[in-house]
């Protein structure tokens, strides 16, 4: 048997972590500045989570949802407290296309109405409603066009205004930073006005953090930024560091019925031993601080001293530098297509991309200015700087 074509591999298979290394099979080092997808939150084999979650293998792996497992409880009331929710509710799950499945079936459950409002270029997943939610229909079977789901441009407050205006929609749902698009910020004044537009028709207000969250942008939550809340917030990818977890926050005036959400591994012992190893950490080492000022040296890196990003990039490279900490968007120019490939092949940088012409940047919250700057180094050798 071989394995379904899913993916375009390199020729690279890392073995070995630490903090932000990798080595390959043959002892090759890298810098990893992409994460796995913005998965490792708090580096490659970090010694405190690697003692809680052997420790806990050695006690017990898994259980069923029939039982009581005070590991849950324990995950809610620290996520709550860091993450200034605390008088929500959380529902755990394994990834973040099951956090936004349930999420939207939430909104629909609370409020009687079966449409969502989703953006262009959005990603939310790939199971059946997430990706109904997720503007790229080459992902879309037949099988998902359920009807449900109407798409409106980011910013656009018209448009989305006469959508919610019919009474028909259960739910927003919007990226605190769309990432698979290429790093789109929302923009706060957006976001503030959006809240304000689900209050008055009665619409929840999902917000998609499985990318953006977990102090990525410098906040626990982008959407923190504006000062909103969410009536439904979605987490996933550095909530466990690489074991599969994710979880939906869900407002008090959401009431729990039983048999609206199940899971047969969601919020088992490992994968919530890994949740609270990964709290400890950010909260030990002030991750989230470290996530602002390391962003901030890669901004002044790519756009000089002033406060501005896409006005203000005069990196010749570059079209434009987008994100907040250390989730970026490098936009670079026609001529420089293939730099990506550079980097890895010939620098052993590890990063992402969007398309041809956006490398992500989405690195461990625990990275140093250190190796920010040789990145940073060799991104202007590379450019011919």
């Amino acid at each position: 048997m071989e394995l379904f074509k899913t993916y375009k591999l390199w020729d690279i298979e890392p073995v070995r972590g630490l903090g932000t290394t990798l080595w390959d099979r043959d002892g090759k080092e890298y810098t990893d500045l992409y994460g796995g997808h913005a998965v490792i939150s708090v580096g490659h084999s970090h010694p405190h989570y690697v003692k809680m979650l052997t420790e806990q293998l050695g006690r017990l792996g898994f259980y069923s949802n029939a039982v009581q497992n005070s590991l849950q409880k324990e995950l809610a009331s620290r996520l709550g407290k860091i993450s200034g929710y605390d008088d929500y509710s959380l529902f755990l799950c394994n990834s973040g296309a099951e956090a936004n499945e349930n999420a939207m079936k939430l909104a629909s459950f609370h409020t009687g109405k079966g449409k969502i409002l989703a953006f262009r270029k959005a990603f939310h997943g790939r199971t059946s409603g997430a990706v109904a939610a997720t503007d790229n229909p080459e992902l879309r079977s037949p099988f998902n066009g359920c009807g449900n789901v109407t798409f409106a441009e980011l910013g656009d407050r018209d448009g989305v205004e006469k959508a919610l205006a019919t009474g028909e929609y259960a739910g927003v749902i919007v990226e605190g930073i769309q990432g698979v698009a290429g790093i789109y910020e929302p923009g706060d004044d957006f976001l503030r006005w959006l809240r304000t537009a689900c209050d008055k028709y009665g619409t929840m207000l999902i917000l998609d953090e499985i990318q953006s969250g977990y102090g990525r942008t410098g906040k626990f939550f982008a959407h923190q930024f504006p000062g909103i809340r969410a009536d439904i917030i979605t987490t996933a990818k550095g909530m466990g560091n690489g074991f599969p977890i994710g979880g939906v926050l869900i407002s008090p005036v959401i009431k729990a019925e039983y048999g609206m959400l199940g899971t047969t591994f969601g919020g088992n012992h490992l994968a919530c031993t890994a949740a609270l190893a990964v709290l400890d950490i950010i909260e030990d080492e002030r991750l989230m601080e470290n996530a602002a000022k390391v962003g901030e040296y890669f901004r002044r890196a790519f756009c000089g001293e002033g406060t501005g990003t896409k006005q203000n990039a005069p990196d010749p490279a570059l079209k434009e530098y987008r994100g907040r900490g250390l989730m970026i968007g490098l936009e670079i120019k026609e001529e420089y297509k293939g730099l990506r490939d550079r980097l890895l092949f010939e620098r052993h940088f590890f990063t992402g991309a969007a398309g041809a012409d956006v490398i992500r940047l989405l690195p461990s919250l625990t990275i140093s200015e250190e190796t920010a700057g040789k990145f940073v180094k060799a991104w202007k050798e590379l450019t011919g700087q």
